[in-house]
């Protein structure tokens, strides 16, 4: 009789993780039975995640946006090939499509997403941006969706994958599957956001990500899933081995695109 496969070396903390945070969500709701998600207010309890201020600005995305990379532009500019942040850029993604601007609430809400606890609250913007979006959403024609993966190592100590959560919202959602386990991190990364200039973020995360070994991915329309864009250095790397494993398209989509 072949042994048992032996547990992934994260699996049993994610397990203990999920199930206290469990029990502080319960405990919560005794003391609160309903509260905003963003801002604690109190809620009736069939009001829903958020307050209706919270929602709103949740929702808000008041600028115009380049098709290519989701950035801000203003009302005059050519998009032809790109906004002039990034027509000169290559990208191995399509397009991008975002929930809204890196401001405000939704700012507030991506910087909770990457804490141990932010779990529940990253299935309610999910759920948000999925019910909100829909239409926008399958526009894009996408046939799966993929997260981009954390390394096991901060998996391991956040507990949960915020852009894991979020894709498979958006892939219920949308009637497609999700596919966690076709793209794996290879190679572990000091934080983005620490870095400063757009070459240290993109020589960051040069050869991070690569497909899995029998990763279906030749062919498809492929949606890649993250909390938030900056330079898009790690959407770039991260739709790279997509498209050399033969995908026939990449979009990628965000909570947040950052100036």
């Amino acid at each position: 009789m072949n042994a048992p496969a032996p547990c992934p070396p994260h699996s049993w903390f994610a397990t203990l993780a999920a199930a206290g945070r469990t029990l502080l969500q319960g405990l919560g709701q005794l003391v609160y039975p309903n509260a905003c998600r963003a801002c604690g207010a109190p809620l009736p309890p069939d009001a829903g995640a958020f307050c209706g201020t919270c929602k709103a600005a949740l929702l808000d995305d008041p600028s115009p946006t380049c098709p290519r990379c989701a950035g801000d532009v203003g009302p005059f500019v050519n998009l032809d090939r790109g906004c002039t942040r990034c027509r000169d850029v290559r990208f191995a993604f399509n397009r991008v499509v975002r929930l809204g601007p890196y401001d405000g609430v939704l700012r507030e809400v991506v910087l909770r997403l990457k804490r141990h606890t932010g779990e529940g609250l990253a299935e309610a913007v999910a759920a948000l941006w999925a019910v909100h979006r829909t239409d926008a959403l399958r526009a894009l024609d996408v046939e799966v969706v993929v997260p981009v993966p954390l390394h096991w190592r901060r998996r391991w100590s956040r507990g949960y994958n915020q852009s894991e959560t979020l894709a498979l919202a958006l892939a219920a959602a949308l009637g497609v599957p999700c596919r966690p386990a076709w793209l794996r991190r290879v190679r572990a990364t000091p934080r983005q956001h620490l870095l400063r200039s757009s070459e240290k973020k993109r020589d960051n995360v040069r050869d991070a990500f690569a497909t899995r070994h029998g990763a279906l991915v030749k062919g498809r329309k492929l949606l890649l899933v993250d909390d938030v864009m900056t330079t898009g250095s790690t959407a770039h790397e991260a739709a790279r081995p997509l498209r050399a494993a033969g995908a026939a398209q990449v979009t990628v989509a965000v909570l947040t695109r950052a100036s």
